[in-house]
C-alpha cells in the first residue's frame, strides 16, 4: 500500500483551492474576530451575519480510502471531524468512523502493516510545507513514533509484501535528488540509503513479491518517464526503458505480477491515451490490454493473487470502473456502481473485496466496496453535506466551444437554481496543474453560488489539461503558454452568445496554475471580466521557477520553459502578469499560504504590492500555518466569508438583472 496519500492529498488540495461562496452583507456592529494566524490586508471585517448566512454550506466532509486491514474486513480512511483531515477506522459498512490520529496539521494515508495489521504508517507535514514525514502508529498502545529523519521530504512509501520493510524516496542527501531508502518501521535505526539517483522525479512504485526488487519510475515530465529496477540487496539500478531521441513515453501506475516475470503499467506508448499494459521483464515487450478504450486509464490496482485488475477510465471527465481478468484478458464494467467519478482503488488481501471512492455533484467523496464474487456493492461512509439537501445541488452539463485556432475546448457548466431568472452572472473556475483536469465532482461551498445567489459556474479544461490525449496535453508547453489564455477568451465569447448568461458580470478564479491563469486573464483581457480571485497563483513564471522548492524545479521547467535560456526567459517575462500589472483594471483578491513550497508566498506578495501602486482595489489574505491552499477548516471558512464580501461588492453589485437578485443583495 502506498501511504504518501498522493491521490487523497491532490483531492484535498483541489478542494481547498476552490473559493468559498457568497452571502449578502448588511450593516452590523458585530464582526468575526480576525485570527492571529492570518495576514489580512484590504479585507473589511467579516460581519457575523455573513457567517450565519453561509455556515451551513461549510459543514460538509469527504472520505478517502487509506487501507484495508490484512486479516479483518475493516479499513482505515482519511476524513475530517475537527479542523483537519485525520486517520479513522471503520469496522463495518456505514459503521462508526473512529478517529485515531489527532494533530493540528493534516494527516494523509494510513497503510496497515500488510501481514499482521498490528500497526499502520501515516504521513504528515507541518503547516502545509509538504516536507512529509512517516510515522508508525501502534494499534495496541496508540504510541506514535517518527520513522524518517524529521527534516527532509519523504514520499512514495511502499511496504514489502512480507511487511518487514518500507522502501521510499527522500530528499535528505541534498534537498533535491529523490534518493531511495529502506527501513524497518519497527526499528527506525535500520533506515539506510538503498540507491542514489540524479533527479527529483524518481518515485518508488512497488516491491516485488519476493522482496528482492523495487520498481521505480523516473518522471521527467507528465509526458516523459522511464522505468527502473532497483536490487534490494545491492542497490544496483537497472534501466527497463530506454531514452530515444525525439520520442517521449509516459508511465504512471506500476505493479509487479505475482510471479515476478512482468509489470502491469499504464502508459501512452504507441497510443494517444494512457493504456493498461503488461511489460515482460525478459523480452522488454509491452502488451496493451485495453487498447480498444480511447480514453485514459487513470489508475488501476492489482489483486494480491494477481487474478484480477480493477481500473478506472477517464471518459470525458467522468471516472468509470472496470474489472479485468488477467488470465483471459477480458474486461467489463461491473453493475450497480453508484453514479459519479470513481477513484482510490484498493483491493483487500482476500482478493474479492475492492474498496473505492465515488463522488458526484450531489455526493461528497464517499467510500464503497464491491464483492467481485457476489457483485454486492456496499457503502462504507455517508459523508454529511451540512444543513443543505444534496438533491438541490446542480448537475453539471458538458459544454464545448471553438478556440481561436478551431480546436474544441470543453468544460462543465453548472446552472443556478431555476428560481433565478434573467441572464445570470458567471464565475469561471480554472483548474491547477497545468496538467490537471476539472471533473464533475462535488462542489462543496461552491453550491452556495448556485442555490442562494443564482450565479452560474463554468469549469473549463483548456489545452494542456489531462484526460484528452498526450497531444492535447502538450499544447500549452513553453512558448505556447499564451494559447491556453486564448482558450479562456474563447470561452468568454461563448458566454456572450448565451441568453441565460450575463457576460457583463463575469469573475475568473483558480488555484495554483489556475491562479496564474486568473492573473494572466486579468492582464490580457481585463475588459472582459468584472473581478478576479487568485489563490496561490504564480505572478511571474521566471521568479516562480527561481524560487519554487529545488526538488521540483526541473519538473516544472519542462512544462513552462527553462528560465535560464535567454529567449525563453525573455518570453516568460513578456507575458508575466507582474510585468503587465498596469493592465489590471478590475478588483483583485489574492489568497496565499505562507509555507507554500510549490508557489512561494513571494509570488503573491509581489503582485499585491505592485497592484496597490496602481490604485486598483486589492484584497490580500494569507495564512501563516498553511501551504499550497488552505487545509484547515477555520482558515478555509475565513477565506469563504471574505470572498463572500468581495463577490458581493464587485460582482453582484455590478448590476442585477432580476427582482429576486436585487432583493437578495439588498438584504
Amino acid at each position: 500500500m502506498l501511504f504518501n496519500a498522493k491521490k487523497s492529498l491532490v483531492l484535498s488540495i483541489a478542494l481547498s483551492l476552490l473559493i468559498g461562496g457568497f452571502s449578502s452583507v448588511a450593516a452590523r456592529d458585530e464582526f468575526l474576530l480576525n485570527p492571529d494566524n492570518l495576514i489580512i490586508e484590504g479585507v473589511p471585517p467579516v460581519p457575523l451575519n455573513v457567517v450565519s448566512g453561509c455556515e451551513r454550506y461549510t459543514n460538509f466532509r469527504n472520505a478517502f480510502v487509506a487501507s484495508w486491514h490484512p486479516k479483518k474486513r475493516e479499513m482505515l480512511i482519511n476524513t475530517r471531524f475537527g479542523d483537519t483531515q485525520q486517520v479513522h477506522v471503520v469496522k463495518t459498512p456505514l459503521g462508526a468512523r473512529t478517529q485515531l490520529t489527532f494533530f493540528p496539521d493534516r494527516v494523509s494515508g494510513g497503510a496497515y502493516q500488510p501481514v499482521d495489521g498490528d500497526y499502520f504508517v501515516f504521513t504528515k507535514d507541518k503547516g502545509g510545507d509538504e516536507f512529509f514525514q512517516f510515522y508508525k502508529y501502534d494499534l495496541a498502545t496508540r504510541d506514535v513514533a517518527l520513522i524518517t529523519d524529521g527534516k527532509s521530504r519523504n514520499t512514495s512509501g511502499r511496504f514489502s509484501k512480507d511487511g518487514r520493510v518500507i522502501v521510499y524516496n527522500s530528499s535528505r542527501r541534498d534537498g533535491k535528488n529523490n534518493d531511495i531508502y529502506i527501513v524497518d518501521p519497527r526499528d527506525p535505526k535500520t533506515d539506510r540509503l538503498l540507491a542514489q539517483v540524479k533527479g527529483e522525479g524518481y518515485s518508488v512504485s512497488d516491491v516485488s513479491y519476493d522482496g528482492k526488487t523495487v520498481a521505480v519510475n523516473e518522471e521527467v515530465s507528465i509526458n516523459e518517464s522511464y522505468l527502473w529496477l532497483a536490487d534490494v540487496a545491492t542497490g544496483k539500478m537497472t534501466a527497463l526503458t530506454q531514452r530515444k531521441p525525439g520520442e517521449q513515453t509516459s508511465y504512471q501506475s506500476i505493479r509487479f505480477a505475482p510471479d515476478g516475470k512482468g509489470l502491469y503499467v499504464t502508459t501512452d506508448s504507441g497510443s494517444e491515451f494512457m493504456t493498461l499494459s503488461y511489460l515482460d521483464l525478459t523480452t522488454k515487450k509491452l502488451k496493451p490490454l485495453t487498447s480498444a478504450i480511447k480514453w485514459d486509464v487513470q489508475e488501476f490496482d492489482l489483486s494480491y493473487d494477481g487474478k484480477m485488475i480493477a481500473f478506472v477510465v477517464n471518459e470525458d471527465g467522468f471516472g468509470k470502473l472496470y474489472l479485468l481478468d488477467t488470465a483471459s484478458g477480458r474486461y467489463w464494467a461491473p453493475k450497480d456502481i453508484p453514479l459519479g467519478e470513481v477513484h482510490g482503488l484498493d483491493w483487500h488481501k482476500n482478493g474479492r473485496d475492492l474498496a473505492f471512492q465515488v463522488q458526484s455533484a450531489r455526493m461528497p467523496n464517499d467510500i464503497f466496496s464491491l464483492d467481485v464474487k457476489s457483485n454486492k456493492v456496499e457503502r462504507w461512509t455517508e459523508c454529511e453535506t451540512g444543513l443543505v439537501a444534496a438533491e438541490k445541488f446542480s448537475e453539471p452539463e458538458l459544454i464545448k466551444w471553438k478556440s481561436f485556432d478551431g480546436k474544441d475546448i470543453s468544460g462543465f457548466y453548472y446552472k443556478p437554481d431555476a428560481k433565478f431568472t434573467g441572464p445570470r452572472p458567471v464565475i469561471v473556475v480554472i483548474h491547477g496543474g497545468p496538467e490537471g483536469q476539472s471533473r464533475p465532482g462535488y462542489l462543496g461551498r461552491l453550491n452556495y453560488y448556485l442555490n442562494e445567489l443564482g450565479v452560474a459556474l463554468i469549469f473549463p479544461n483548456v489545452r494542456g489539461s489531462a484526460g484528452y490525449g498526450k497531444t492535447f496535453l502538450k499544447l500549452d508547453n513553453g512558448f505556447n503558454r499564451v494559447d491556453s489564455y486564448k482558450d479562456i477568451d474563447a470561452l468568454f465569447n461563448w458566454i456572450s452568445n448565451r441568453k441565460d448568461l450575463d457576460s457583463k458580470r463575469l469573475m475568473v478564479t483558480g488555484g495554483s496554475y489556475g491562479g496564474h491563469m486568473t492573473l494572466a486573464i486579468s492582464t490580457f483581457y481585463p475588459e472582459r471580466i468584472t473581478c478576479a480571485v487568485d489563490v496561490v497563483g504564480m505572478s511571474n513564471l521566471v521568479t516562480f521557477l527561481e524560487h519554487t522548492q529545488e526538488y521540483r524545479r526541473d519538473l516544472r521547467r519542462v512544462e513552462y520553459g527553462d528560465e535560464r535560456d535567454a529567449k525563453m526567459r525573455e518570453f516568460l517575462e513578456s507575458i508575466a502578469p507582474l510585468n503587465k500589472v498596469d493592465k489590471i483594471s478590475k478588483p483583485l483578491f489574492v489568497v496565499q499560504g505562507e509555507n507554500d513550497p510549490r508557489v512561494p508566498a513571494s509570488e503573491a506578495r509581489q503582485i499585491v504590492d505592485a497592484t496597490k501602486k496602481s490604485g486598483v482595489p486589492i484584497w490580500y489574505l494569507s495564512a501563516k500555518d498553511e501551504g499550497h491552499g488552505f487545509a484547515k477548516k477555520k482558515n478555509s471558512d475565513y477565506q469563504f466569508y471574505s470572498t463572500v464580501m468581495f463577490v458581493q461588492k464587485y460582482l453582484l453589485n455590478a448590476g442585477s438583472s432580476s427582482k429576486e437578485e436585487s432583493e437578495t443583495i439588498a438584504r
